[in-house]
């Protein structure tokens, strides 16, 4: 068989996925699965219900709101997994600090709680100063200008904010990407893509099947942020611009309104660039491959050519997720031990 094209058309229901720690998380409609590789070489396998937000309410399943549901949705539930594989992973965990004991007993939480919770909100503060606040700094650089010509100033202003921004995120990137431990989590990245592309044409789940298959997939939360982040250019100038057109005041010359109306119009940039999103990956024309070109270039920084055995992770997580835990031995937490000797990699 050829190898797989990143743009082949998916014949099947979305499989989303996660990297994590030592392995891979699998979201079928229905369940979400995590397998993690232990230092000794065995799978645990872990599984749980999962239901669609849209089902609960049907108006988060509408346009437009679904992005933003998704994506609020996928952080939460991204921090949860990650949580998860790393107690699933059997490594020793990192004492407390006296701090986090401290803030742990007097908001009456767990220390893993609040140890997640102060990484969530650092990692928040740190997305916000370096994608928001810095980026927005650009303004400064730019002369007041005739009210005749501020339109196109804004559009120059917002063009150049949003490539700093993006600059910014492919440094992070890149930068992050040196360091062993993410090199490792690219490979689970890419070992996701591979699976989730062995499940789309319908080839029994095994290491062999899957690696012929790219690493870089039209439906990847990369490709999401980048056309985020492209998109965002072109949104946030008609904002400015309609609201300078309709109020007389030209608050894309501010910095306190370019950092707020960005954080608070986020979600309805999401939304759009969701639906575009969806879109260019099941539709096959020059217009919808020359749209997906730019997110799958920027997955040659987040995803790495896996192993087998990262491969066989990925597989046991897409098992679970599709067909429920496998047999095995049980942990007390209910999670499943699949040993070396007896990892099951075809799909029943």
């Amino acid at each position: 068989m050829k190898k797989g094209n990143a743009n082949a058309r998916c014949p099947r229901a979305d499989i989303g996925g996660q990297a994590v720690l030592d392995g891979v998380m699998m979201k079928s409609p229905d369940a979400v699965a995590v397998a993690v590789r232990r230092p000794n070489g065995d799978i645990v396998v872990k599984r749980e219900p999962y239901v669609s937000p849209a089902k609960k309410h049907k108006w988060m399943g509408w346009p437009f709101i679904r992005g933003s549901v998704s994506m609020v949705q996928m952080l939460g539930l991204g921090m949860r997994v990650l949580e998860d594989s790393m107690k699933m992973s059997g490594e020793e965990e990192e004492e407390p600090s006296k701090f986090e004991k401290w803030l742990a007993k007097k908001l009456g939480k767990s220390v893993d709680k609040v140890v997640m919770g102060t990484a969530i909100v650092l990692a928040v503060a740190m997305s916000v100063g370096l994608f928001v606040l810095l980026p927005n700094l650009v303004i400064k650089l730019f002369p007041d200008t005739p009210k005749d010509s501020a339109s196109w100033t804004l559009l120059l202003k917002n063009l150049v904010s949003g490539l700093v921004r993006t600059l910014l995120l492919i440094g992070y990137i890149a930068l992050v990407g040196q360091v062993p431990d993410m090199k490792k989590t690219f490979q689970y990245h890419g070992s996701e893509h591979k699976t989730v592309f062995c499940h789309e044409h319908d080839l029994p789940l095994t290491p062999q099947n899957a690696r012929q298959f790219s690493r870089l997939h039209p439906r990847c939360g990369t490709s999401f942020l980048l056309l985020t982040f492209i998109l965002s250019i072109l949104f946030y100038s008609v904002i400015d611009v309609l609201v300078w057109k309709l109020t007389g005041f030209n608050l894309g010359n501010h910095y306190l309104w370019r950092v707020l109306s960005r954080l608070i119009l986020l979600p309805c940039v999401a939304g759009i660039s969701y639906e575009i999103l969806k879109g260019v990956a099941h539709a096959e024309t020059p217009l919808t491959r020359a749209l997906r070109w730019p997110g799958l270039q920027m997955q040659r920084l987040t995803t790495r050519e896996p192993s087998d055995s990262q491969l066989e992770v990925a597989i046991a997580s897409m098992n679970a997720a599709l067909h429920g835990l496998p047999e095995g031995e049980k942990t007390e937490e209910g999670w499943i031990v699949l040993h070396k000797e007896e990892e099951k990699t075809e799909e029943e």
